[in-house]
């Protein structure tokens, strides 16, 4: 009887500051995880025993904050469930794989919410949700009411900065599949200036 289950990690972007790692390592403690970390001038790395594995979790220094590197593949499930929820306090971007038994569920995650959901059994490939990008005129003008955007359009120049920068770096290191998905969260971006705009 095959019940494997594991969920694999990848594309994560998530910027958080030290605290959030003390509150992620804190709750690791609570949860009864035996874990070391240790720290350079570049990483902090957080590794954590579940049964015979060891999983390395690392953090790379971004000026005064942290961005979590790499892809990871875990078979703990409230391990999992911790890595989740850091998705969503951090507003982060990620693609969650989800393999059960002879089945995928692959999940498209940006600003900490599922965007696209799609489930793979052998060669068939369905989509099970998929967010409309399409705002309505309802929605314009409840923005246009609201001081949101006075208060939005300062985040969005930064986030685009932000993300034009982390683009140049992944062109710099060859790293073409990271500089299509900042691609894509530049677009989204763009479309949300155009909103603002109007």
């Amino acid at each position: 009887m095959n019940k494997s289950h594991e969920v694999e990690y990848c594309n994560l972007d998530l910027r958080f500051d030290r605290r959030l790692i003390r509150n992620f390592i804190k709750h690791l403690i609570q949860e009864g995880y035996s874990l070391y970390w240790n720290e350079t001038d570049h990483l902090f790395i957080v590794s954590i025993r579940t049964g015979r594995k060891l999983v390395k979790l690392k953090f790379q220094r971004v000026g005064e904050r942290f961005k979590i590197v790499g892809n990871y593949v875990l078979k703990d499930e409230k391990l999992a469930e911790l890595m989740e929820k850091m998705i969503g306090d951090t507003r982060g971007h990620a693609v969650v794989k989800r393999f059960k038994d002879r089945q995928i569920l692959i999940e498209n995650i940006m600003f900490g919410e599922i965007i696209r959901m799609v489930e793979i059994t052998g060669v068939e490939h369905k989509i099970l949700f998929q967010r409309e990008p399409v705002v309505t005129g309802e929605e314009i003008m409840h923005a246009m009411k609201s001081k949101r955007i006075e208060e939005r359009i300062p985040v969005l120049r930064l986030e685009v900065d932000y993300e034009l920068a982390s683009l140049l770096d992944a062109i710099r290191k060859g790293d073409h599949e990271e500089a299509e998905a900042i691609k894509q969260r530049l677009e989204e971006l763009r479309q949300e200036m155009l909103m603002m705009e109007l």
